[in-house]
């Protein structure tokens, strides 16, 4: 039964990674595979073997994770989840990296402050030559990461900020010039 389990899990999360890239293809993407927790593969999709209609992928990397599933004390199958870029750490872990890469780029851009308006996102380039030229400063995965947002979550919910890398995160976010208590009412528009 475990067998069979874990080669479903396997089967599902190649398909999942090779729809991903299909429906990505003009964009480069990440070797990783970032599963939403609440992604079930839907059923009616053909894409999808019949047998894996409705079957709730993101949990089920999510206890991988977590607990273990599958893989406990079986090197063999950590390396298979590795090799197709199953990520031990989760989304969570690469969703902060991406937070903490766009804070540091605009950070630069804002003299070494780092206090986004909540409705900032991070932009696409105006034309796809800025892009190529070099002179766009944000790549292609940050664009459309609400910054803005993230950044409130931080301070009022201290989202990514939990478990032990969370005094590593404190001090980048310092060292970016993070304002932790901004001051309150409407900002002068510059």
């Amino acid at each position: 039964v475990s067998e069979y389990n874990f080669k479903k899990f396997l089967t599902a999360l190649r398909i999942f990674s090779k729809l991903e890239q299909e429906e990505h293809e003009h964009m480069i993407m990440p070797s990783t595979i970032r599963v939403p927790s609440n992604f079930v593969v839907p059923s009616d999709d053909f894409r999808w073997p019949i047998i894996l209609w409705n079957y709730r992928l993101g949990e089920k990397c999510t206890a991988v994770r977590q607990k273990q599933l599958y893989v406990k004390g079986n090197r063999l199958r950590q390396q298979a989840l590795e090799e197709i870029g199953f990520r031990w750490s989760g989304n969570a872990t690469l969703g902060w990296l991406d937070v903490v890469h766009a804070a540091a780029i605009y950070s630069q851009m804002h003299g070494r402050v780092l206090n986004p308006p909540l409705q900032f996102v991070v932009p696409s380039p105006p034309t796809p030559d800025s892009e190529l030229d070099g002179s766009w400063p944000w790549p292609e995965r940050l664009w459309g990461l609400k910054l803005g947002q993230r950044l409130k979550d931080v301070r009022v919910k201290g989202a990514y900020l939990k478990g032990p890398d969370a005094h590593i995160r404190k001090a980048q976010l310092d060292n970016l010039g993070f304002v932790w208590t901004p001051k309150r009412g409407r900002r002068k528009r510059s």
